[in-house]
């Protein structure tokens, strides 16, 4: 990914790569730390699986859990280091901003799910107040930042952070339909943030600007690609039938058991990603021809066309059937949460 911002990005690629990589470095230093640490107490052992039963005291857990927060925060990213991101995606390449969106942020959630979780479970419930509070400090704070964007990558980058809020919020209430939720939620946003940053490459490589002050109208000259649009700006803001929908709306049920006021302020995610995702729509896709440059627009051809639909098929189908994937990851999450609710605390 740094080769990929900093030889083929944008004007500021230098200054997106370094800052994606300083992020990246950092982060991941006190996690090898904490491998070396967990290879020590495992008898010179690299097993995970060993890891998730070892006997730690809660303080040994606690400075586990941070290690390794440490790497999975910037990489998810979390509130508050989450600032490389938006730098990277505007920077990047319409392809490097598809893997980066898709396949590396679910990284540091995975991290979460493999590491964090089993190896600290008591540091996970100790710590849970934390990062449920700084996960919704991202759902919330940065859906508001997404409103007042002006360049439409940097409007879907800042909603990238704000539905992986929903995926750490998931992870940290504990139970079953949170997690699997969340889960959903990680796979829908692959398929979502793919598709938004396809949609805005594709525009890009006709008028050669992001600014969304500079469309308007487009339905009317590219009219298959406004449905296609529409359809993934849909699924951004979380509407039923859609894959968006569906772990966001798990995650939030999962909340409310957890407590009330917790899923409340997750829900309010849904107004703010409605009106960043429908201002965008209103004012790239709608209304008359307001440049020169938008008139001369050619539609899809057949590789933009084949690309984007089969995303949408998958946007559709996972949002009107997620049981394929509900009941695949079932006992994978049981046995998690229970995992996580025997103490590992060392006698």
């Amino acid at each position: 990914m740094y080769i990929i911002v900093g030889v083929w990005g944008g004007p500021n690629r230098v200054y997106a790569a370094f800052k994606f990589f300083l992020y990246t470095l950092l982060g991941s230093l006190l996690t090898l730390v904490a491998i070396i640490y967990l290879y020590q107490k495992a008898g010179h052992s690299f097993d995970i699986r060993t890891w998730h039963q070892l006997p730690l005291s809660l303080n040994a857990q606690i400075m586990l859990f941070v290690a390794f927060l440490m790497a999975f925060a910037v990489k998810v990213p979390m509130w508050p280091v989450h600032t490389w991101l938006p730098d990277a995606h505007v920077e990047a390449p319409t392809g490097g901003s598809v893997v980066l969106a898709a396949i590396m942020l679910k990284l540091g959630a995975y991290g979460f799910l493999r590491f964090s979780l089993p190896i600290a479970p008591d540091a996970s419930h100790y710590l849970s107040g934390m990062m449920i509070t700084l996960s919704l400090i991202a759902v919330i704070y940065i859906g508001l930042v997404a409103l007042v964007q002006r360049d439409m990558k940097k409007l879907v980058a800042y909603s990238s952070i704000a539905h992986m809020g929903f995926v750490t919020l998931g992870f940290f209430v504990f139970n079953a339909m949170a997690v699997q939720g969340a889960i959903v939620q990680m796979i829908s946003h692959g398929f979502v943030s793919a598709a938004m940053f396809l949609c805005i490459g594709v525009l890009y490589d006709r008028v050669h600007s992001r600014e969304i002050a500079d469309y308007g109208g487009v339905v009317n000259t590219m009219p298959k690609f406004a449905a296609l649009f529409v359809l993934f700006s849909m699924a951004n803001c979380g509407l039923p039938a859609t894959s968006g929908f569906v772990g966001e709306f798990m995650v939030i049920l999962g909340a409310v058991k957890f407590d009330f006021w917790i899923g409340m302020l997750a829900a309010t995610a849904s107004i703010f990603g409605a009106a960043y995702s429908l201002w965008m729509v209103k004012r790239v896709i709608f209304g008359a021809i307001t440049h020169d440059h938008v008139a001369k627009l050619s539609d899809l051809n057949k590789r933009e066309f084949l690309m984007l639909g089969v995303l949408a098929i998958a946007v559709i189908a996972m949002g009107l059937y997620p049981a394929p994937f509900t009941d695949a990851m079932q006992v994978s999450v049981a046995d998690l949460l229970q995992h996580v609710a025997t103490s590992k605390i060392a006698p």
